[in-house]
């Protein structure tokens, strides 16, 4: 599915900022909290359940008044959004930030995120129906782990050492984006933030499985208002909903692994 485009994100918060001054006139929030949603791509982070709130601003990363070629804007300009938005949340998805989620966290404090986990095998199909050329990007950061820009950011001297050993001229596009996958979710553990209560892990297969249950664990957790309308749309038809990509392996035990410690 297509990302909307900036005209109807502007037009999305516009309409909502109305719907908000009918239902509620005269109450503006001086102050909204923060929710970062963070994840690797193709994870299920767009979140339209939270879109679906009158209480949230939304900002995806396709949103350029947040967002400059998918990577966050600095942080005075996501300040002065936050600041102006009127609203009782301000939700950011945080792809490319993941290794900056703990300092986003004390910076926007009393922020809260939501980190959107979905099994790898998922993740790489969604992948790669969309995007290619993922080997060298890896082989980049093997040499140098800023050598991709921010998909190596963060990284740890043992997640680099690890990458360095997997990295070899016949990686597969598959075997790429499971790397890709591991280095991205590790980050996760790296920061402690399994250990912090304003982050939580939510599993996307659950999620789409069992969306009553879970869309309102969400809005708790965010001190939003749950209602039935906002999980109607939720589908479980996505999990497995085309056949995985044909491509040749040298090496998929070796990453699936790997990649299951996770």
């Amino acid at each position: 599915m297509s990302r909307p485009s900036p005209r109807v994100h502007r037009w999305e918060r516009l309409g909502k900022r109305a719907l908000r001054a009918l239902t509620a006139p005269g109450r503006r929030h001086a102050r909204a909290r923060v929710l970062f949603v963070a994840g690797a791509q193709r994870s299920g982070t767009k979140m339209d359940i939270l879109a679906r709130s009158l209480q949230t601003d939304v900002y995806h990363e396709s949103d350029p008044a947040a967002f400059a070629d998918y990577q966050m804007r600095p942080l005075p300009v996501i300040r002065r959004l936050v600041g102006g938005s009127g609203a009782e949340c301000v939700v950011i998805e945080s792809l490319c930030e993941l290794q900056d989620l703990k300092n986003l966290l004390d910076a926007f404090m009393p922020a809260k995120a939501i980190w959107m986990v979905r099994r790898y095998e998922g993740m790489i199909n969604s992948h790669l129906r969309l995007f290619h050329g993922c080997p060298p990007r890896i082989a980049a950061i093997a040499v140098d782990r800023d050598g991709a820009g921010w998909r190596g950011r963060g990284m740890s001297d043992a997640t680099h050492a690890l990458v360095r050993t997997l990295c070899h001229p016949g990686l597969s596009d598959a075997s790429a984006v499971a790397l890709f996958w591991y280095f991205r979710n590790v980050l996760f553990f790296e920061q402690g933030l399994d250990r912090d209560p304003r982050v939580r892990a939510v599993r996307y297969e659950r999620l789409v499985t069992a969306p009553g249950t879970y869309v309102e664990r969400i809005f708790d957790f965010c001190d939003l208002t749950y209602t039935e309308r906002v999980s109607r749309h939720v589908f479980a038809s996505s999990i497995s909903k085309h056949r995985p990509p044909r491509r040749r392996s040298a090496d998929p035990r070796r990453v699936r692994g790997i990649v299951a410690t996770v």
